[in-house]
C-alpha cells in the first residue's frame, strides 16, 4: 500500500477535516499516518491509522514554529513515506525540505486564507515572513486544494497553481432523510446557537449585545477560545446571565445532539482581512445537517450558500439594534421558518462529504500509481 504522511500543527483530537480526508485516502487504498502535537491537556485519540503526536517545548511564537518544524522534518526523513500532505502553511516547510530530499510528491491542504487571519494584522514583519514562505513555497507542490472557490481563485491568480475545491462538509451515509422532530414545550425560549471557537472576529460580542433587545430566545455559546474571558465578563456587564449560555467546548456526539435543538444557526464573521471575507465556516454546514436555519454575514461564500439552498437569512449589519432585528425575524417568523425548513432537507443530502470526496480521489489518484 502506499504510504501518505498528513501532518497538522494541532492535537488532532477536534480536527474532522483531517480525519474525513483520511477516511477518504483510506478507502482508495492508501496507508495514513496522522501527525501533530500532543499538549498537556490533550485528550487521547483513538483512530482507525497511525497516529503520531510530538510533545514540544514551546507553545506558540517563533520558537514554537521553528521547533514543530524541526522535529516534523525529521520525522518524515526517518519514515517510509510515498506522499507528503501539508495542512496549512505552517507545516509546509518541513514538507517541503522533506519532500525534496526523499524525492517524494508534495500534497497542500490549505483550510484557510493563512496570510490573512486576524491574528497577523498588524504584524508586518511576521505577516512578511509568512508570505515569503508562502511565495516561495506553494508554486513548488505537486497537487493543492483549499476549502472554497474564493481562496482557490485567488491562489491561482498569486501563484498559477490550480487550486481545487475540497469543502470540509459533514458526511451523511447513515443518517436518516429527515430527522426527527425536537420536542419542545410551548413556553420554552427559542434557542440560537453558535458553535465552534470564541476568538476574535466570530460576531459573538454582537450577538451577546444583540440579545440586549431580544425577549423568549437564549444565545447558547458551544465551544472556548481565546476571548472566552472577556466574553463571560460582557455578559455580566450587560447583566445577560439569564440570556447566554457558556456550553465549553463539547464532544462531536454531544454537540451533535445540542445543535438539533437550536432554532437558528448562527455564523457572524467579521470582515477582518480576506481570509474571514472568504469564510465558509465548518459550523454552517452542521446546521445545515441538523435541520437548523441558519443567520450568516453578508460575506460572498457564506452568502452565496444560504441564498442558494434559501435556508436562512443574511445579517447586513453587526450593529446591535439590526442584528437584533434580524435574528427575531428569523426566530418568529414562522412563513419563512417553514420554507426554510423544507429547503434545508435538500441542502443536507448535497452538501455531503460523499460528494467532496469524489474531487479528493481525482487529486490523489495519479499517487497511487506512481513508482514509489
Amino acid at each position: 500500500m502506499k504510504k501518505v504522511s498528513l501532518s497538522v500543527i494541532n492535537d488532532l483530537v477536534t480536527d474532522n477535516r483531517v480525519h474525513k480526508v483520511i477516511v477518504s485516502l483510506q478507502k482508495m487504498g492508501f496507508e495514513p499516518v496522522l501527525i501533530g502535537r500532543i499538549l498537556p491537556e490533550s485528550s487521547p485519540v483513538d483512530r482507525v491509522y497511525r497516529t503520531h503526536r510530538m510533545k514540544l517545548l514551546f507553545r506558540k511564537g517563533f520558537l514554537f514554529y521553528l521547533e514543530y518544524n524541526l522535529r516534523l522534518f525529521f520525522f518524515l526523513l526517518t519514515t517510509k513515506v510515498d506522499v507528503l500532505v501539508a495542512n496549512d502553511l505552517d507545516t509546509l516547510p518541513a514538507n517541503y525540505l522533506a519532500s525534496r530530499i526523499k524525492r517524494k510528491p508534495l500534497v497542500y491542504d490549505s483550510h484557510e486564507y493563512f496570510t490573512e487571519v486576524p491574528e497577523l494584522l498588524g504584524r508586518p514583519m511576521v505577516k512578511g515572513i509568512w508570505t515569503w514562505l508562502e511565495k516561495l513555497l506553494v508554486p513548488k507542490v505537486r497537487a493543492a486544494y483549499t476549502v472554497c472557490d474564493s481562496i482557490a481563485e485567488v491562489y491561482h491568480d498569486l501563484y498559477k497553481v490550480d487550486f481545487k475545491v475540497v469543502r470540509n462538509l459533514p458526511t451523511c451515509s447513515g443518517k436518516p432523510d429527515v430527522l426527527p422532530e425536537v420536542q419542545k414545550k410551548s413556553d420554552a425560549p427559542k434557542i440560537i446557537l453558535y458553535q465552534g471557537a470564541l476568538n476574535l472576529g466570530r460576531g459573538i460580542e454582537a450577538a451577546i449585545r444583540a440579545m440586549m433587545y431580544i425577549d423568549g430566545a437564549e444565545l447558547w455559546l458551544a465551544g472556548d477560545g481565546d476571548i472566552t474571558a472577556q466574553l463571560k465578563q460582557l455578559v455580566a456587564e450587560l447583566q445577560l446571565e439569564a440570556k447566554v449560555k457558556f456550553l465549553g467546548r463539547l464532544p462531536i456526539s454531544q454537540l451533535s445532539e445540542i445543535t438539533r435543538q437550536a432554532d437558528l444557526g448562527i455564523s457572524l464573521e467579521e470582515d477582518l482581512g480576506l481570509n474571514y471575507r472568504f469564510a465558509l465556516p465548518n459550523k454552517l454546514f452542521d446546521y445545515i445537517q441538523a435541520g437548523v436555519p441558519v443567520l450568516v454575514s453578508n460575506l460572498p461564500e457564506m452568502k452565496r450558500i444560504v441564498e442558494q439552498y434559501r435556508i436562512g437569512a443574511i445579517a447586513e449589519t453587526h450593529q446591535r439594534k439590526d442584528l437584533a432585528e434580524t435574528i427575531k425575524m428569523a426566530l418568529f417568523n414562522q412563513e419563512k421558518n417553514a420554507v426554510w425548513k423544507k429547503n434545508l432537507i435538500i441542502a443536507a443530502k448535497e452538501l455531503c462529504w460523499e460528494n467532496e470526496e469524489v474531487i479528493l480521489q481525482e487529486i490523489y489518484k495519479p499517487f497511487l500509481f506512481e513508482n514509489s
